[in-house]
């Protein structure tokens, strides 16, 4: 199992969560996304290493952006 926290900019509610989770969970082998809307940190659970860009893309896609580390 592998687990990494990533900082989403821009969310400012639930629905905003909803977005960036409902986004992640799509990720092959995602099997749980924690979302801390108060600091930005998105904790991603996979069964292997996901590849960043992916998690990335999914972040844009839900309409926010992924702090460079």
């Amino acid at each position: 199992m592998s687990q990494n926290t990533y900082t989403v900019t821009g969310m400012t509610c639930g629905h905003c969560v909803s977005s960036v989770t409902e986004e992640i969970e799509q990720i092959p082998g995602v099997s749980d996304v924690a979302v801390d809307l108060a600091t930005g940190a998105v904790t991603v659970t996979s069964a292997g290493p996901v590849d960043e860009s992916a998690v990335r893309a999914a972040v844009t896609e839900a309409g926010y952006s992924l702090a460079d580390h």
